[in-house]
């Protein structure tokens, strides 16, 4: 794929959140491609060139006659898995997410900032830690798509890769209370306020100061 902009960023924007809202898993199948035209608002083209993408890069299976799914998790080897600590992961989104933020701050689309106050709106009235962590992933994930550069959402895409593990849900789910939810929706709001504002400074020190927080409820450090 080339740069995601446009109505192939829309698409590929639509199917993500498809796959979050619906709680799609590995072997689901995905809606067909004429439902998933009509849902984004783009051609069965663009839908057909996204799908091929991710097919490529291994994120889908495609069958002639059967449609669409979501790849089957393939067993990892004990011996050879090298899952990422959720101290790593942190450090590794400290570093990126908030310097990001100017891009995403210079390059958001009326649409991109529509994005981000959904996953807001959904993160607000998310009822548990596993419905909250959905919204987040996709809010954070947007900020890397509106900056609309294919290396920038690649990269955001492997960090969300490295949370799809027990030991990170487990820390989330066990500090998960609601005063935190409110907490974690407010710092989410001053990021999104911050870029709709075009102010790429405060959107950069609302991230890291957002980031911090959690580092700390999850590691119980302040680095």
């Amino acid at each position: 794929m080339t740069l995601a902009v446009g109505p192939t960023a829309a698409a590929l924007r639509h199917i993500e959140a498809v796959v979050a809202e619906r709680q799609l898993g590995p072997g689901d199948k995905l809606p067909t491609e004429r439902e998933l035209a009509a849902e984004a608002r783009v051609s069965r083209a663009v839908i057909r060139s996204v799908l091929e993408d991710l097919e490529h890069r291994g994120t889908v299976v495609r069958y002639v006659g059967r449609g669409t799914f979501l790849a089957p998790r393939e067993t990892a080897d004990p011996e050879t898995a090298n899952h990422p600590s959720p101290s790593e992961i942190m450090s590794s989104r400290l570093i990126l997410e908030p310097e990001l933020l100017p891009l995403a701050v210079a390059a958001a689309t009326r649409d991109d900032i529509e994005e981000m106050r959904r996953c807001l709106r959904g993160g607000d009235g998310a009822r548990s830690s596993e419905e909250f962590e959905r919204w987040d992933t996709a809010l954070h994930h947007s900020f890397a798509l509106a900056t609309h550069n294919i290396v920038l959402i690649g990269v955001s895409q492997l960090l969300i890769d490295s949370r799809q593990q027990p030991i990170w849900g487990g820390l989330k789910k066990r500090t998960f209370n609601p005063e935190l939810h409110r907490e974690y929706c407010g710092e989410h709001t001053d990021i999104v306020d911050a870029i709709a504002d075009r102010d790429p400074d405060s959107a950069r020190t609302a991230m890291r100061a957002h980031l911090r927080h959690v580092r700390t409820t999850l590691l119980g450090d302040n680095a």
